[in-house]
């Protein structure tokens, strides 16, 4: 296990935090969780978010397998002083509540480093820890996709704001803080110091979103979205084949890819058109190329271009849906799902999605999901055995 020497105590809830804690539980590290005493929300999101009475909670379970679940009761002087013993013994202390709210238990950065000086204090907040907005709740939706102008982006199309999937921005956002912590461990390992590692919502989304963002930072302006019968380039679009399955082609280098798709499809007379002869042509002419292909694409099934795509040396991908990806066997090949251990309570053994890295020294396995205060005796019992970091 790559972090095996290494502990960790989450003070979190929801996902952006929890989710970079539960990465390191997978790879080892010993992630003490702290609660409290109802408990992180994400373990009953179902009624929480709409009312659901479903007790399991599969996006928790991803997030916090493998992690060690103290309940602590912060208005409480001792639970506040077991807590700061318990950080006392933690490479990392890992945290996304708001800034006004560590600061009223004492756990702000300057702190907490000034008392542990080799601690790797992680923050991940919504809007970062300085500015008018730094209070501000956030959510991914919010800071990651509507603050960082990707629901306008990505909305133009079908004139209001679109949404993206649960969990999408803050698992991006939890793997930027990982990197952080890791770079800010090796930094320690050369100079025996700590530091605050500190990221946002909003720069991760900022981030993800950094080449249309460069490109109007750069020359302000932007090019429109489009859909997909008007896209610039018809060699990097979707298409649907007669079972009404999508797939995607990817010519990005649109002159390279054009005669092999061309040979695959047949030579039809309909894509000998001139206007069609170079990138710039098709891009001049998109709606009308795009159109010759539907209509192409229309005469077989999915399965039928697969083969012909595969002999010709076309580069494409099928559209997915959830199932399908699930019974993927390049998925399975990929290392993506792993066995889940049973846990205590309301989390049985199942099939999880794995953490995104292999290490060919150290094999990655998942732990069980822990009940809500599982290690609370077990844990405190430790700290009268426990040196400090």
């Amino acid at each position: 296990m790559i972090l095996a020497a290494y502990r960790v105590v989450e003070l979190g809830a929801f996902v952006a935090g929890p989710g970079a804690g539960g990465v390191m539980a997978d790879w080892g590290a010993d992630v003490i969780k702290v609660e409290t005493p109802s408990g992180d929300p994400m373990r009953r999101i179902f009624a929480v978010g709409s009312g659901h009475l479903q007790p399991q909670s599969p996006p928790f379970d991803l997030d916090n397998r493998g992690k060690r679940s103290v309940v602590l009761d912060l208005r409480s002087a001792g639970d506040r002083d077991n807590l700061n013993r318990l950080i006392g013994t933690a490479d990392v202390f890992l945290t996304n509540l708001r800034p006004d709210a560590v600061e009223r238990l004492g756990l702000d950065h300057q702190t907490l480093l000034a008392a542990h000086p080799r601690l790797v204090y992680a923050s991940v907040t919504g809007y970062g820890l300085d500015g008018p907005d730094r209070l501000r709740p956030g959510y991914d939706v919010g800071a990651f996709n509507a603050r960082t102008g990707l629901a306008n982006l990505q909305g133009e199309v079908f004139d209001e704001p679109a949404n993206i999937r649960s969990g999408l921005g803050d698992h991006v956002t939890s793997m930027t803080a990982l990197t952080g912590i890791l770079a800010a461990l090796l930094h320690r390992e050369r100079t025996g110091k700590g530091q605050l590692v500190a990221t946002s919502l909003l720069r991760a989304g900022i981030y993800s979103l950094g080449w249309d963002l460069g490109i109007q930072l750069r020359f302000d302006k932007l090019a429109p979205s489009q859909r997909r019968t008007e896209a610039a380039n018809p060699m990097i679009n979707s298409y649907r084949g007669a079972d009404g399955k999508w797939f995607w082609l990817l010519g990005l280098e649109a002159d390279r890819h054009w005669p092999n798709v061309v040979k695959a499809l047949g030579e039809p007379a309909a894509l000998a058109d001139d206007r069609f002869a170079d990138a710039r042509g098709r891009r001049k002419n998109a709606a009308d190329c795009i159109a010759a292909l539907d209509a192409i694409f229309a005469t077989r099934s999915r399965e039928e271009w697969t083969a012909i795509f595969d002999a010709h040396d076309v580069w494409w991908a099928p559209v997915q849906t959830p199932a399908e990806v699930l019974a993927d066997p390049q998925a399975h090949a990929a290392g993506a799902f792993v066995d889940v251990p049973a846990g205590q309570g309301d989390s049985p053994a199942h099939r999880g999605i794995a953490t995104p890295i292999d290490f060919s020294a150290a094999p990655v396995t998942a732990g069980p999901v822990p009940a809500l205060g599982q290690h609370t005796a077990e844990v405190l019992a430790e700290l009268d055995n426990l040196s400090p970091r």
